[in-house]
């Protein structure tokens, strides 16, 4: 154990199930005069105040199977003015563009392409383009399947956007994905903005091509950009979340930009990260 160091934040460890095992591993491990419960009991979280920030006691905690983040103290959710937030493998488990592709039976090519962009190794609106019209003449059926059968919220999404509202933030849904899912989530959200993509749709088809301009990064931090302008006052903080490299332009407009089980080209510009917990871990961020 390492000398305490008085600061103004704490480490917060966190994880989904805390083991009184583990818990015993990092009370043994770091340097902490104290360990206190915080949060409604899931996830399993625990504030270690006064830890000088170090990238060595993140390590341990991720050696541990948890999360971990330094948080300012005076860190409030009462301070927040806008939640922006990612839908794809964020918001929902699914990428709904490759569970379309899959109830056509071209799933592998198109999660191929997604995986890539999501990477950042090909421009997100070539490949948005590239598998759209991939799923010329798909039925919208199916698209109201993929809604109605496979689309599910991620750990912890209700709760974590009840309490920011609560608090008083605004949400927006900002994704580079369809209005045709962003539309009825924000309406089963009461998300208070959306922003997506459009897709062509005559006699109940898909075209293949999705309406122009295609929501990209660009898109996506030029938006968020916007919301924050027009909402900050005596709210002084702003929020996204993303897992994805057409994420990362919205991270620079925002105070806390946090990765959800994300790509490690996103952890690693990401102010905290979520490996091990659902959505309502992000709560624990704040005091």
């Amino acid at each position: 154990m390492g000398p305490i160091i008085r600061s103004d934040v704490d480490l917060v460890v966190q994880a989904q199930a805390i083991s009184p095992a583990t818990l015993d591993q990092l009370m043994e491990r770091l340097p902490a005069r104290a360990i206190m419960p915080i949060g409604l009991g899931t996830p399993h979280a625990f504030r270690f105040p006064d830890i000088a920030p170090d990238d060595t006691w993140l390590t341990i905690a991720a050696e541990l199977g948890c999360d971990a983040a330094f948080v300012p103290r005076d860190r409030s959710l009462s301070r927040v003015a806008l939640v922006a937030m990612d839908m794809d493998s964020t918001l929902i488990t699914i990428e709904c563009i490759d569970e379309i592709a899959d109830l056509m039976s071209i799933g592998d090519k198109v999660a191929t392409i997604t995986a890539s962009a999501m990477r950042g190794e090909i421009d997100f609106g070539e490949s948005l383009r590239r598998r759209v019209a991939s799923l010329a003449d798909c039925p919208v059926a199916k698209l109201e399947r993929v809604y109605d059968e496979r689309l599910r919220l991620s750990p912890g999404a209700e709760r974590m956007l009840a309490a920011f509202k609560a608090a008083g933030a605004k949400t927006a849904l900002v994704s580079g994905g369809f209005t045709f899912f962003t539309d009825r989530l924000a309406k089963l959200l009461d998300f208070d903005y959306t922003v997506a993509n459009s897709l062509e749709i005559k006699e109940d088809k898909l075209t293949g091509r999705v309406k122009e301009p295609i929501v990209d990064a660009r898109v996506k931090a030029h938006d968020v950009h916007v919301m924050r302008e027009q909402l900050l006052g005596d709210k002084d903080l702003t929020v996204a979340i993303g897992d994805g490299a057409n994420d990362l332009p919205m991270f620079g407009e925002v105070d806390i930009a946090v990765a959800y089980r994300a790509k490690p080209i996103v952890r690693a510009q990401a102010t905290h990260a979520l490996d091990h917990c659902g959505l309502d871990g992000v709560l624990n961020l704040f005091t």
